[in-house]
């Protein structure tokens, strides 16, 4: 139900400008959901929606957007509990996981959005990301034992 709730509210603030809590609330009630104000402002919390300017002066509520580079606090347990090394061999980093995490920690990696990676690939236990110079890289490699708290 709260995953439902989630995905109409996203889809309420991408149709409409809804400047508040109680305009969003009121517009979950005509969709069926049945909730108090405190539900709306832990969803809000939870979403991570921010409000931003229109250009006529008003605001509305938005999905906050990762900066390039950070990520949710999933992605991260996500490396920190799928991987076991990160190798370089020149423009290229070779990421082994645990057996069966390889998807799942590339998903992760791409969720970095980090300008650096030109691609990625994922077997099994295996990931190779292929890396515009090997001077990047290195800046990758720290930046992915950094996460994963290696």
């Amino acid at each position: 139900m709260k995953k439902d709730r989630h995905a109409k509210i996203v889809e309420l603030i991408e149709k409409y400008n809804l400047e508040t809590q109680e305009e969003l609330a009121e517009k979950l009630r005509q969709n069926g959901y049945d909730v108090t104000q405190a539900t709306v402002s832990r969803d809000i919390r939870e979403l991570k929606l921010t409000k931003v300017q229109l250009g006529d002066g008003r605001q509305k509520y938005a999905l906050l957007k990762e900066h390039q580079g950070e990520m949710s606090d999933k992605y991260t347990r996500i490396l920190q509990e799928g991987m076991s090394s990160v190798g370089m061999a020149q423009s290229l980093l070779v990421i082994k996981t645990v057996p069966g995490m390889a998807m799942a920690v590339a998903a992760a990696l791409d969720a970095m959005h980090l300008k650096e990676i030109v691609g990625t690939i994922a077997g099994d236990d295996t990931i190779m990301l292929a890396v515009r110079s090997a001077e990047e890289a290195e800046t990758v490699r720290k930046k992915i034992i950094l996460l994963s708290g290696e």
